[in-house]
């Protein structure tokens, strides 16, 4: 019996001890009651800490875009990484040293907290993962020129993820589903 050897030449995966990997997530949070304070430096001041939390954590961030009331970020993650201590790790850190660069932040929060509780993750794949890096690199462009906040960011979100899903699932049912042969 021959048996088939497989290569794997995908420049995406990483390599761990005894395993590869290629896990991306998009993850998106907001600013407590949606204040627009990621402003005026304090956006270049976040991304430069977000570039420091993942090079002391051991992940990548290959896009990140910061709006004035949120955060866009596409995140190479580690197989042993839970996401909400990952994310707990970047927002608890990210607001300490935000407030300490800049103190005026608090006066325009009630009770002092940076961040919204919630946050959205959602899974990349390697088809999508240029789509999204694309669609957080252009967030700044669009049509509202990055002054506060875009009508219904949320739902546009969602519905550009179930536009992909829906676009992988009808290649993944063109290419391999023998149902539709």
């Amino acid at each position: 019996m021959e048996k088939e050897i497989y290569f794997i030449n995908d420049n995406n995966l990483s390599y761990g001890r005894g395993y590869v990997y290629s896990i991306q997530y998009h993850i998106v949070w907001c600013t407590k009651y949606r204040r627009n304070v990621l402003t005026d430096g304090v956006d270049m001041d976040c991304k430069r800490l977000l570039g420091e939390l993942a090079e002391e954590y051991g992940f990548e961030i290959p896009a990140m875009e910061v709006m004035p009331d949120h955060v866009h970020l596409l995140i190479n993650a580690k197989p042993h990484f839970y996401i909400p201590d990952m994310i707990r790790i970047m927002k608890g850190g990210l607001a300490r040293k935000l407030f300490l660069l800049h103190p005026g932040i608090k006066q325009k929060l009630w009770g002092g907290h940076l961040w919204n509780p919630s946050y959205c993750v959602v899974t990349v794949s390697d088809r999508s993962r240029e789509q999204v890096e694309q669609y957080i690199e252009s967030q700044k462009e669009k049509a509202w020129g990055g002054r506060g906040r875009p009508p219904k960011d949320l739902e546009r979100l969602q519905a550009y993820h179930r536009e992909v899903l829906k676009s992988e699932g009808d290649i993944f049912l063109q290419s391999g589903d023998p149902e539709t042969s």
